[in-house]
């Protein structure tokens, strides 16, 4: 059966866009069109759509309030367009707070580099958070808190850029992976492993903005460590969400620099359309920021950063691969794990795409999977602040 979809937009040419898109993909049908937020709730509930794409500008009901009042009546995975630019951005990132799972821009040539790639995009986008709408619409069921791996042997690889930026393509499971071991249930209360670390680093894609915030907001302003951020994002929206997290966190974050020297409690998040790798030692690693490359599909890419990260602080990094698509991560984590650094990885359950961090457990990276509501929580038992 094609999953449902309800396309929102004022914009008639935009609407039958989109339509055409969705309904060339035979596991996809558009049911219904709205012009506005307020017909968007209303056929929400009438036509109890899989997916809804909304607009964010819109006459008689915004897209950012329309998106509330769809959650709070009837939960849905909702796919926003954008515009690039600082307010786009903005905007965008209210309507995730809002309850949005994820966006792409409304100009898709800034995305693919021809119709044929975005076509693709699109459709798989829709797929792909469409899996959430059983979860948003089930009661609540108890579940375990977290779960824990035996350590995987360490291996070594060179890390290797996978996948596409925010605009993900199909993940393609490692040929070798090592079997996933048996996953150990954990007691409600978290224990410290004793080992220390000198520095932070955490990678996601879709659904990063809301995880990220939901992390980063619980660290204390005297957190000890600094902290790489790589989330999957355009080159126009990095800067908007480092204030946006700066305005919320106790820690202070920041669009990282060429040169910025990395301090504790200070979180760096990778520039859109670059690379984010350092360089130097522990205790005086400079950011160095260089450009994304042609042949890079991730700009800012995890597995960059991540790998620069294993060579300079070896076992001391405590790392973190969130909710996202694709495998971007895996290979940088396994880099890690050569040098005996921690990874954990956000669970499905809490996930918006399972994607990263499925790559990271199913390759026995990963020590933990963890529910993004407790994640914070462990960060601080770890390091001794919980």
């Amino acid at each position: 059966m094609a999953l449902k979809v309800l396309v929102v937009d004022d914009s008639s040419f935009f609407r039958r866009r989109v339509s055409e898109i969705i309904n060339s993909d035979p596991q996809l049908e558009v049911i219904g069109n709205a012009v506005n937020g307020k017909e968007a709730v209303e056929q929400a509930k009438q036509l109890r759509p899989d997916v809804i794409t909304m607009d964010i500008e819109m006459p008689v009901m915004d897209g950012i309030t329309a998106v509330r009042e769809i959650m709070s009546s009837t939960p849905t995975p909702i796919l926003m367009f954008s515009s690039l630019t600082h307010d786009g951005a903005k905007a965008t990132l209210d309507a995730l707070d809002a309850g949005a799972l994820d966006f792409l821009p409304k100009k898709f040539e800034d995305i693919a580099r021809n119709r044929e790639e975005a076509v693709g995009l699109l459709q798989k986008r829709v797929k792909e958070i469409a899996r959430k709408r059983v979860m948003m619409r089930r009661p609540a069921v108890a579940r375990p808190t977290t779960t824990a791996r035996e350590p995987a042997a360490a291996t070594t690889a060179t890390a290797r850029p996978l996948g596409r930026t925010t605009t993900a393509t199909t993940t393609r499971p490692a040929a070798a992976a090592p079997a996933r071991p048996t996953a150990k249930p954990v007691a409600g209360r978290f224990k410290a492993t004793g080992k220390k670390y000198q520095l932070m680093a955490i990678g996601t894609s879709t659904g990063g903005p809301v995880a990220l915030q939901k992390v980063l907001t619980k660290l204390p302003a005297n957190f000890p460590l600094p902290i790489v951020l790589v989330q999957h994002m355009p080159a126009t929206f990095t800067a908007a969400f480092a204030a946006r997290l700066n305005n919320l966190c106790k820690i202070s974050v920041k669009e990282a620099a060429d040169g910025d020297m990395l301090k504790p409690g200070v979180a760096y998040l990778a520039p859109g359309g670059m690379q984010m790798m350092l360089e130097g030692r522990p205790g005086s690693t400079r950011i160095r920021i260089i450009d994304g490359g042609e042949r890079m599909n991730y700009k800012p890419c995890v597995d960059v950063t991540f790998g620069s990260a294993a060579k300079i602080y070896q076992d001391k990094v405590l790392s973190m691969i969130l909710t996202g698509m694709g495998a971007d991560g895996r290979e940088g984590c396994r880099m890690l794990k050569s040098g005996g650094s921690t990874i954990w990885a956000q669970d499905e359950e809490s996930c918006v795409v399972y994607g990263m961090p499925q790559a990271v457990a199913k390759a026995g990276l990963s020590t933990e999977d963890l529910p993004l509501e407790r994640i914070s929580e462990r960060i601080l038992v770890e390091l001794g602040l919980g």
